[in-house]
C-alpha cells in the first residue's frame, strides 16, 4: 500500500464522478446550446464550463456538509432543484424557445446550465459529499483531490474536441441533436427530481 496516496480510493473518485458527469452524453447539449458560437467562443465556454464544474466540486468536497447544514437544505432538496432548473434548459433545446445566445450570454451558458446543474450537478456533489466525508488522512485526501482534477480534465478534453463533432455533423444534424439533447436531458431532469422526491417521502 502506497504511503502517500490512496490508489483505491483514487480509482473509486475518478470512476463515479466520471460516469456520474457523463463527457460523452454532455457533447450534444453543449453543441446544442453553442451552437451560434465561433470556435474561439465555443472553446472559450468550454473552458469556463469546466472551472465552473471544478470550482462547484472543490467547494462541496471541502465545505459540502456544512454549507448544506447552515442552509437547512438536504441532499434530496438539491436534487429536486437541480432537475426543476435541467428541465427548463431541456424545455428550451426541445422546443426551440428563446433567441439565440449572444456574446454577453456566453458566461451565463458556460456556467448555468453548463458548469452547473449538468456537470457539476446533485449527483455529482453528492457523490464529492459522501467521499469527502471518507476522508480522515493525507493520502486520501491527496487522491480525492486528484481524483477530481483529472475528471474535470477528461470533461474538458471531451468538450475542447466537441467541435470535431460539430464539423461532421454540419448544422443540420446539429439541430436534430439539439431536439434530441432536448428530449434526453427532459428524462435526467423528471428522473433526478423524482428521485429527490422519494427520499423526502421515505424521510418522511
Amino acid at each position: 500500500m502506497n504511503a502517500w496516496f490512496d490508489g483505491r480510493l483514487f480509482g473509486e473518485v475518478f470512476v463515479t464522478l466520471l460516469v456520474i458527469m457523463d463527457p460523452p452524453g454532455s457533447v450534444p447539449i453543449f453543441l446544442s446550446l453553442t451552437k451560434s458560437h465561433t470556435r474561439k467562443a465555443r472553446n472559450r465556454s468550454a473552458d469556463l464550463a469546466v472551472v465552473t464544474a471544478l470550482t462547484v466540486i472543490v467547494v462541496f468536497a471541502l465545505f459540502g456538509q456544512q454549507v448544506l447544514q447552515y442552509l437547512h437544505v438536504t441532499l434530496p432538496a438539491l436534487q429536486v432543484a437541480g432537475g426543476l432548473l435541467l428541465l427548463l434548459v431541456a424545455l428550451e433545446l426541445l422546443m426551440g424557445w428563446g433567441n439565440e445566445p449572444g456574446l454577453n450570454e456566453d458566461v451565463n451558458v458556460s456556467m448555468v446550465p453548463l458548469g452547473t446543474p449538468l456537470l457539476a450537478g446533485p449527483g455529482a456533489i453528492a457523490a464529492t459529499i459522501v467521499f469527502a466525508k471518507a476522508v480522515h488522512h493525507g493520502r486520501e485526501a491527496l487522491a480525492l483531490g486528484a481524483a477530481i482534477v483529472a475528471v474535470h480534465v477528461v470533461v474538458w478534453l471531451t468538450l475542447r474536441f466537441s467541435t470535431i463533432i460539430l464539423r461532421v455533423l454540419g448544422r443540420s444534424g446539429v439541430t436534430l441533436a439539439t431536439r434530441i439533447a432536448g428530449l434526453l436531458l427532459s428524462a435526467i431532469a423528471v428522473q433526478l427530481a423524482a428521485d429527490g422526491i422519494t427520499k423526502f417521502v421515505a424521510a418522511g
